[in-house]
């Protein structure tokens, strides 16, 4: 079995998420939405919220399966049988980045890392920006799936 895990925080999950999650799930028999959690990190939203987020905006698709980890991503593979990372590209200067994670992944496991580029129309949306825009009253719907509210 094809399994990876496509990891973050997804505070929330955006359309660009959406679009890789959407694109992967052609690639690999199950696709886990990995939510790592950081105790050190200030979350928007509470960790229920985002995985309801999630699985709402998946509940069609039977091949996603959402779970929580803390520790190493690699960790999280083997105790899961994964065998891929999945990553989404927005830009050359996530490339820089995630090519140094996945090199450090690929050096402590056998874990390969699949990049995918955001489609063109999504590659400037990221969840830091959508939390600026709820943070300052905008219209942020056009940047989520609509399984994402604020409540």
């Amino acid at each position: 079995m094809r399994r990876a895990i496509f990891p973050g925080s997804f505070d929330p999950l955006t359309l660009g998420h959406y679009d890789i999650i959407q694109r992967g799930i052609t690639l690999f028999d199950e696709l886990v939405i990995a939510i790592g959690v950081n105790s050190d990190k200030k979350y928007m939203f509470s960790l229920e919220d985002r995985k309801q987020f999630i699985k709402d905006a998946f509940a069609h698709e039977p091949k996603i399966k959402v779970l929580t980890y803390e520790g190493l991503t690699v960790d999280f593979c083997k105790k899961i049988n994964a065998n891929f990372i999945l990553r989404g590209l927005r830009n050359p200067g996530d490339f820089e980045f995630e090519k140094a994670i996945a090199h450090t992944n690929r050096k402590l496991s056998e874990i390969e890392t699949v990049f995918l580029l955001t489609s063109s129309g999504k590659s400037y949306i990221s969840s830091s920006i959508v939390r600026d825009v709820i943070k300052n009253g905008g219209d942020y719907t056009g940047l989520v799936p609509d399984s994402v509210r604020v409540k």
